[in-house]
C-alpha cells in the first residue's frame, strides 16, 4: 500500500511538472478575476476584504486556541476553572461578530444595490437560453441571432472523430457567432430560456444571470476595456451542458456602430433580393 501511494505521489508530481505549473503560477487560478468593468471590480475589492477580515479572525482564534492548549495543558499541572459563564465575556465574543457583520454588509449591500440598477442603459439585449446554445436580440435594432460552439470545436468532441482538440483554436470556449457590445457604454440584459434552466456567465463581467423559462432576469454591465471575454453556461442543463460556450467582444463605440450597420445592411440585401421581379425569360 505504502508502495502504491508513492507511486501516486510521484505521478502527481510530474504531472504538475510537465504541465508547467511551477513554472507558471497564473496558471494555478489561486484567486478571482479582477475582469473589465466596474462590477467586477467592486466584487473583487470585495472579496478581498472579506477574506483577510477571516484570516485576520483565523489567526485570533487560532492563536488562542493553540496558546491555551500548550500553556494550560494537564502535563503543567493546570487545574481546569470552576466557573460557569462569564458576562464580559460574552458581551465580547457577541458584540464583536455583529460588529465585524456589519462592517462587511455594508460595502457587500451598496455592490448588491448598484449591480441591481439598469437604468439609463444605452442598449438593451435579450439573451435566451436553449439547449445548447444561446439567442442574442438587439432589442429595437432589428438584430438577431443564434450562437453555437463552433463546428471545428463541435467535430473535435465526438467520440472516435480522430481530431486532437489540442488543434482547434480556444476548444470547447469559441463559438460562431460572438455577442458584440460596445465599450464604456451601458448594457442593459434582460435574460430568460426556452426550454430548462440555464445560467449566463462570463467570469471578467463580475456576475452571472440564472435563465429560467417563463421568468425574465435583469442585470447590466459597462466594460471599459476592449477584448474578447470568454465564459459558458453555469448551469447543469443537460448532456451537452459543457458544450455551449459564451463569447463576448467589446469593441469601441465608432467600431461597434460599424459592426450593427454590417449587420442591418445584411439583413436588408437579401431581403431586396426576395422581392425583385424575376428576370424576363428570353425566347430563342
Amino acid at each position: 500500500m505504502k508502495r502504491q501511494l508513492e507511486q501516486i505521489a510521484y505521478t502527481g508530481l510530474a504531472l504538475l511538472v510537465s504541465t508547467g505549473a511551477f513554472a507558471n503560477p497564473e496558471r494555478w487560478q489561486l484567486n478571482m478575476t479582477q475582469g473589465v468593468t466596474a462590477t467586477s471590480q467592486d466584487v473583487y475589492q470585495l472579496h478581498m476584504m472579506i477574506l483577510w477580515v477571516c484570516v485576520v479572525i483565523g489567526i485570533a482564534v487560532f492563536g488562542v486556541m493553540f496558546y491555551a492548549m500548550f500553556k494550560f495543558r494537564k502535563s503543567k499541572g493546570a487545574v481546569p476553572a470552576t466557573f460557569t459563564h462569564n458576562t464580559t465575556a460574552e458581551v465580547i465574543w457577541t458584540v464583536i461578530p455583529v460588529a465585524i457583520l456589519l462592517v462587511m454588509a455594508w460595502p457587500a449591500t451598496k455592490t448588491l444595490v448598484r449591480m441591481a440598477d439598469t437604468g439609463n442603459a444605452e442598449l438593451t439585449i435579450k439573451i435566451t437560453g436553449y439547449q445548447w446554445k444561446w439567442r442574442y436580440e438587439y432589442l429595437g435594432e432589428d438584430i438577431n441571432f443564434i450562437s453555437s460552439l463552433t463546428r471545428a470545436a463541435d467535430e473535435a468532441r465526438q467520440l472516435g472523430s480522430g481530431i486532437d482538440p489540442f488543434t482547434v483554436d480556444n476548444y470547447l470556449r469559441d463559438v460562431d457567432r460572438p455577442l458584440v457590445l460596445p465599450t464604456h457604454t451601458k448594457v442593459r440584459f434582460v435574460i430568460t430560456a426556452d426550454d430548462v434552466i440555464h445560467a449566463w456567465w462570463v467570469p471578467e463581467l463580475g456576475w452571472k444571470q440564472d435563465a429560467i423559462p417563463g421568468f425574465i432576469n435583469e442585470t447590466w454591465t459597462q466594460i471599459d476595456k476592449p477584448g474578447t471575454y470568454r465564459g459558458q453556461c453555469a448551469e447543469l442543463c443537460g448532456k451537452d451542458h459543457g458544450f455551449m460556450p459564451i463569447v463576448v467582444v467589446a469593441k469601441p463605440r465608432a467600431e461597434f456602430d460599424a459592426w450593427m450597420a454590417e449587420q442591418k445592411a445584411a439583413k436588408v440585401v437579401p431581403a431586396a433580393v426576395a422581392q425583385s421581379p424575376p428576370a424576363p425569360v428570353t425566347k430563342s
